[in-house]
């Protein structure tokens, strides 16, 4: 599995554990994934992943100040 997927995943899984009902902005993100003992450099790297993810439509970036990011759900 390449590294970016396994982040993804990663961002992902914590994201579902932690249940949140609102987009989140990366910053929150790598909070939540700090307090789950997941590790990322930075706000910029979970806006990276996430971002790249948008692309293929599993991820909707809010574009506000700042960018918000919400996972779509795939199954409608």
């Amino acid at each position: 599995m390449r590294v970016r997927q396994r982040d993804f995943e990663r961002i992902r899984s914590v994201l579902e554990e932690a249940d949140a009902e609102e987009p989140l902005t990366a910053r929150e993100i790598l909070d939540l994934l700090d307090d789950h003992g997941e590790e990322f450099d930075s706000a910029h790297r979970v806006a990276t992943v996430l971002g790249r993810h948008a692309q293929s439509g599993e991820v909707e970036v809010i574009r506000d100040q700042p960018y918000r990011y919400e996972f779509t759900d795939r199954s409608n």
